[in-house]
């Protein structure tokens, strides 16, 4: 009998992510049925409704369940949703493993609907900090959700260990970032343009700014002082994509729509789908605000990173990345940064600490392994890293 491997999404950068996962899986289904589950975001309008993406990819979605609507909600009563509705859909559907990424507080409900109806989950990008987030607290805690842990890289595989997963079950496979940059056939500057409506003449800037969740500082204050230096650098056109769905990400995007309607050089954007997004880091001057992409994918293509306030202070990063506070001052003197000769010649030089491509295969080679000899066991044994305090 096949083998049913369910795959949740909910964000459009976490689809971006699982895109070549999901393409590697379907390559064996002759012994996998590949479930891809649509949730949270992707199927509310004032987020872009980037269901469109997928569907647009050629992607079969095998369920919609919806966790929010277009009302404000808190991310306590997202997540109780989640819970329960994914409860009675994995109630109601075999599954021999999951497959989540990340850290999305909506993805703390799903897992543990998942535990609660002994579904082991296969985790990507555990192991990770973001001191700046609640994303840290909850990353971990779905690792000790997970069964099968796939790290960006090997300091993140230790860590997972450390909480007390077994070395045989974590594998360093890379960010399946650096696999769509290398593998996708980029938007040439002229198309970008047009499938924007955006022109693209003079030098650019992309950016995104998302709410920095565990910070003391109010959102407006977190995001005005970034705003009044991109009105200061009239040089610079701006694509800026907007806020994802956490706790005051809806007063970020009403701030950017209005800073885009008095600011002819900027455009705001709910999502520009991974291709779109990827071609405009790659003419991009420099990319700017506080998303993990900055970090992550951003330095394989070449481009210098300004990394705001404290948002995902504790990840590995590439030289490329140049981080700052959110001080107006701060902020002004990472632009100069950015802008240099010498920014421009470390990015084009610089290594990405995050892989080398090939991440979905050593993935789905795992997983293959582990279902077609049984030996996913929910009965997980403690595993205790020896050490000195």
């Amino acid at each position: 009998m096949k083998k049913v491997i369910g795959i949740v999404t909910a964000t459009r950068a976490e689809y971006g992510l699982l895109s070549p996962v999901i393409k590697e899986l379907r390559k064996y289904s002759d012994e996998i049925e590949t479930k891809v589950i649509v949730t949270g975001t992707h199927l509310v309008k004032k987020f872009g409704e980037t269901i469109r993406e997928i569907q647009a990819d050629g992607v079969e979605i095998d369920e919609k369940i919806s966790i929010m609507n277009e009302e404000s909600q808190s991310m306590s009563e997202i997540t109780a949703t989640a819970m329960g509705r994914f409860g009675a859909y994995f109630a109601r559907n075999r599954l021999d493993l999951l497959i989540v990424l990340g850290d999305r507080y909506e993805l703390m409900g799903i897992c543990t609907a998942a535990m609660l109806n002994k579904i082991p989950i296969a985790h990507l990008h555990g192991g990770e900090i973001t001191e700046g987030a609640m994303d840290e607290s909850i990353r971990h805690a779905i690792t000790k959700l997970s069964y099968l842990h796939f790290t960006s890289t090997e300091e993140y595989r230790k860590r997972v260990i450390q909480l007390g997963e077994e070395p045989e079950r974590v594998f360093r496979v890379g960010a399946t970032g650096i696999e769509n940059i290398l593998k996708t056939s980029l938007l040439s500057k002229k198309e970008l343009s047009e499938s924007i409506g955006f022109s693209l003449e003079k030098p650019y800037i992309v950016a995104t700014y998302h709410p920095v969740t565990l910070s003391e500082s109010s959102v407006e204050q977190q995001l005005q002082n970034f705003l009044r230096v991109v009105k200061e650098h009239k040089e610079y056109q701006y694509i800026i994509t907007k806020a994802n769905a956490d706790n005051g990400g809806e007063i970020i995007n009403e701030m950017l729509e209005k800073f885009a309607e008095e600011n002819e050089n900027v455009l705001v954007v709910s999502s520009l789908g991974m291709k779109r997004y990827l071609s405009a880091v790659k003419y991009a001057d420099f990319v700017a605000g506080n998303s993990s992409s900055g970090i992550i994918e951003v330095p394989s293509l070449k481009v210098p990173t300004i990394n705001i306030g404290e948002r995902q202070k504790g990840r590995i990063q590439a030289e490329s990345v140049i981080n700052c506070g959110e001080s107006y001052e701060e902020i002004s003197k990472a632009f100069c940064n950015a802008a240099s000769e010498e920014a421009k010649r470390i990015a084009q030089f610089v290594r990405n600490p995050y892989g080398d491509g090939n991440t979905s295969e050593k993935i789905v080679a795992v997983i293959r392994e582990f279902l077609r000899k049984d030996n996913i066991k929910l009965q997980k044994k403690f595993y205790d890293v020896e050490f000195e305090v």
